[in-house]
Formats: C-alpha cells, structure tokens, sequence
C-alpha cells in the first residue's frame, strides 16, 4: 500500500497526472512557479524521490530526466481508501459512514461503478454505461475477495443513500 504523498509530492505528481505524459523538472517547475516560489533544486528532489518510491519512472534524455507516472490518480486515490478501510475495526460501520459523507453526484458514480465491477467478464460493456479509462489497466491488480467487498459496499451505499430495494441488506448484513 503506498503511504500518502506529502504536500509537494501530491502537487508535483498532480501535474505528471495532468500532463498524462514525460516531464521534465523544468516542466514542472514552470508549472508549480505559477503558484509559489520554488527552487529547480526541490523539484528535481520531490521527482528523485517519487521515482525512489515507486510513483514514477524515469529515462535520461541528454543531462536530463523525463519523469512518467507508473500509475493514475485514479489507482492512487483507491490504493488510500482501501488502506483506510482495511484499518477499520468495524469495516461495515467505516462503509456506512464513509457512504453518509457522500454527496449524490458521488453516490451516483459510485452506483455506476459497482455496475461495471459486478458485470460478468464475458459481457462487453454496454453503450450506456461506460468502462473508466484506467479499468482495463488496474483491472489485473484486484486482489482475490476484493470483488466480494466490493459488492457489499454498493448495496451499503444504495442503503445510506436511501435508495434501492427494501429488501437490500445493509452493510452490517441485516
């Protein structure tokens, strides 16, 4: 499980996510020099050391590096809540408040992917419910039993966000 990023660190790796391409710590320091004053000698060390921990891959071009990112924000962002979760004592109650916290647009999105995980392997995804760019990719991450979860947290969400059948359990089975 990757450990949260720091400030700098989420903000450098912000812009490689934007730019979905290379950069160069030039590119970045232009970019995050809009915002505050920064040293090319503190980029090129947040870079250095994201590519230490994993985030990023590197390739010389000339005297310099081209940074990539190794996965999408996306990928990020559930590594984080999935640690969060699994630290519960009480994972249900965690998914019942955490659902609580939502707002409808996030209930929505969420009701759309427990469709695109709960659809069998064998059927295409369907013209009305599109597949999110990075699914094909981290699709071979899943862990065995996350599936199962997963399940439970949509009916979970479908229950706090007071829609669904009557008969959907609720996260704590009932």
């Amino acid at each position: 499980m990757p450990r949260p990023l720091g400030e700098l660190e989420d903000s450098v790796m912000t812009r490689v996510w934007k730019w979905n391409r290379p950069v160069t710590v030039r590119e970045v320091l232009e970019d995050l020099q809009q915002e505050r004053s920064i040293a090319y000698t503190t980029v090129m060390t947040v870079l250095d050391n994201l590519h230490q921990k994993g985030w990023v891959r590197r390739e010389a071009e000339g005297r310099a590096y081209r940074y990539e990112a190794v996965s999408t924000r996306a990928a990020y962002s559930a590594a984080l809540m999935n640690d969060a979760w699994s630290q519960s004592d009480n994972p249900a109650a965690a998914l019942v408040a955490f659902f609580g916290m939502m707002s409808e647009e996030q209930r929505h999105a969420l009701r759309d992917a427990m469709r695109i995980v709960q659809r069998p392997e064998e059927d295409p995804p369907d013209a009305e419910t599109p597949a999110p760019p990075e699914a094909s990719e981290e699709k071979g991450d899943e862990k065995p039993g996350e599936k199962s979860a997963g399940n439970a947290t949509g009916n979970a969400g479908e229950k706090q966000g007071g829609e669904g059948p009557a008969s959907d359990r609720d996260a704590t089975g009932r």
